[in-house]
């Protein structure tokens, strides 16, 4: 049976072109999800569906940067697979992971995905020092109100997850802010 994984990485991003190839290629159940591929963590849909896979099975993808952006968070998966006796298919790339000429291709395209990610963050990085330099950028302003709220939902035991789906922030977000205290504090 074929199962199908889309992912983008934004919320304002659509999963419909990737959903529809994945259809198309005759994926019986697909599941899709926006949220950034550079780690596994927080990432429900493709757990559940690695979860589910049963030897026989194809994990369909359209391109490899879905799947991940580390290799090895890429390796780990591909591992996962073998181990089950599923195969890794993309649609838009020479992938079945059947054949070792599939299994190359998987280990290559993972290399230059995880190289695109350092570089986006090297571009980033560079921009955001020359603008500092230039006194344009002056990072984010405090916003104490929402940082209280961080901490009062912690206080209560709730997860950095669960906190940013309540204050409609990212779960980075609300580590970053737990991790500041944290450094402010020496704790």
């Amino acid at each position: 049976m074929k199962y199908g994984y889309a992912r983008v990485s934004s919320e304002d991003q659509s999963l419909d072109i990737q959903i529809d190839t994945l259809e198309k290629a005759g994926c019986d159940i697909v599941r899709g999800e926006k949220i950034s591929g550079t780690s596994r963590e927080g990432r429900q849909e493709l757990e559940t569906l690695l979860q589910f896979l049963r030897k026989g099975d194809a994990l369909v993808i359209t391109r490899i940067d879905r799947l991940a952006r580390s290799l090895g968070d890429l390796s780990d998966i591909v591992k996962e697979l073998e181990d089950k006796g599923v195969s890794l298919i993309a649609t838009e790339q020479p992938i079945d992971t059947s054949s070792a000429m599939g299994r190359m291709f998987v280990s290559l395209l993972g290399v230059f995905a995880q190289f695109e990610t350092e570089l986006r963050k090297e571009r980033q990085l560079e921009g955001i020092a020359k603008a500092k330099a230039e006194g344009v950028y002056k990072g984010r302003k405090a916003d104490w109100e929402r940082i209280n709220e961080v901490f009062n939902l912690k206080r209560q035991g709730i997860s950095n997850t669960e906190i940013g789906k309540r204050l409609g922030i990212s779960r980075s977000y609300v580590w970053k802010i737990l991790r500041r205290q944290a450094e402010l504090f020496c704790i």
